[in-house]
């Protein structure tokens, strides 16, 4: 670990990937192992244990941490962790599983992605699950209707893991952006960053985001853009088309030696507030000091509060968190101010802030038309425009 960095969750990082002769040993066995294809999500999970962005995690979680993470957001151990990361299966994969044995984890393409050790076979209990975690039991919450598919039982134990790289996924895997944990925290340090603040993202980087990061700037000593790219909900603009959006406005509006763009690989739960501690437990074990946590974060439709997001931290003691939460007011560009405020910074007037909705924006977009300048950059703008009229 660097000098001088934030420790990870739980005091190290976990590495789930076995050596090349570890590997070669566990594809043969692999061959006569009962096989689960992970569903998206769980492949996304999967790579987030095995680089260590999940520790303390080394595998899909047992009943006993299922139960403790649902109704108390702690691991058995007492540590802080709000959402459990499961490995759900259906009754024909669990006729073939059995407690104490091994079973192969393979990617929907075919590829061996990892062995798991399963140490439970365990009843899925959504009815425990769903309301903790989501705060709601309407299916047509995204979270909730993806956990209401899965399967009924879960499979708990630590795994070994081959590769995380399918071998024949379609789409960009964006490898020239997909540090580890262990890499991004070389990275702080080569800069002799000892501050970082993180800055989660599922869309372009508009003006108020550009606003927040840039404030957080302020403060640290470098930023981490940190995409998410795993699975995203329909409709959200396509990842590849997002990273070049990231590329221009930093090489155009960013200090490039005071800012690094990575990619993380997991998969959005929409959970709102538990969501918003996870999402900053991972950024503390990616070597971050600070949180960006803005209005509605991870949040859809109308089922959290503007803020609930970050009240949740209150409920935590900082020092079992860690990473410093970074709560900023919804921001917007005011006219009379020639720039970006909040409501913290100056008054609102009436007619005087330029609010944007994501409908109108992809209108706009789809006609050609550039947003207000106010809203996005040209540049990005442009990018985006691009893609809208092609697809």
């Amino acid at each position: 670990m660097a000098a001088g960095l934030i420790a990870p969750h739980g005091g190290a990082l976990t590495n789930r990937i076995v050596s090349d002769a570890e590997a070669a040993d566990l594809r043969g066995e692999a061959a006569g192992l009962p096989q689960v294809t992970l569903s998206a999500k769980q492949a996304c999970d999967l790579e987030m244990i095995a680089i260590g962005a999940f520790s303390p995690l080394v595998g899909f979680a047992g009943a006993a941490d299922f139960e403790s993470v649902c109704k108390q957001m702690r691991l058995v151990d007492g540590t802080v962790w709000p959402i459990p990361i499961t490995l759900a299966v259906d009754e024909d994969t669990r006729s073939r599983l059995s407690e104490g044995g091994r079973a192969s984890l393979v990617h929907s393409d075919g590829t061996l992605l990892a062995v798991i050790d399963v140490e439970e076979i365990y009843p899925h209990d959504k009815k425990l699950e769903v309301p903790n975690v989501f705060r709601t039991e309407d299916e047509a919450h995204p979270g909730v209707k993806a956990v209401a598919q899965e399967g009924e039982w879960l499979v708990g134990g630590p795994i070994s893991v081959l590769t995380v790289t399918p071998e024949r996924e379609p789409g960009e895997q964006f490898t020239e952006h997909r540090r580890p944990p262990a890499a991004t925290r070389a990275e702080f340090e080569r800069h002799g960053w000892k501050t970082i603040a993180a800055f989660q993202t599922r869309n372009p980087i508009h003006r108020a985001h550009e606003y927040l990061t840039k404030c957080a700037q302020e403060i640290c000593d470098g930023l981490l853009i940190h995409p998410l790219v795993g699975e995203t909900q329909p409709g959200d603009i396509p990842a590849d088309v997002r990273m070049e959006c990231y590329q221009t406005i930093i090489e155009n509006y960013y200090v490039p030696e005071r800012t690094l763009l990575s990619v993380m690989p997991a998969a959005m739960r929409y959970a709102g507030p538990r969501e918003a501690i996870l999402h900053a437990l991972v950024r503390k074990n990616y070597g971050c000091s600070h949180f960006i946590v803005g209005r509605d974060h991870a949040g859809v439709g109308d089922y959290y509060g503007t803020y609930d997001a970050q009240e949740i931290f209150e409920g935590f003691d900082p020092a079992e968190i860690g990473i410093v939460p970074l709560k900023f007011e919804h921001a917007a560009y005011s006219k009379r101010a020639q720039g970006m405020v909040s409501a913290k910074t100056f008054p609102r007037i009436e007619g005087d802030q330029i609010f944007l909705s994501g409908t109108k924006v992809r209108e706009l977009l789809a006609q050609g038309e550039r947003p207000p300048q106010e809203f996005s950059r040209p540049e990005v703008a442009d990018v985006l425009i691009r893609w809208a009229t092609s697809s």
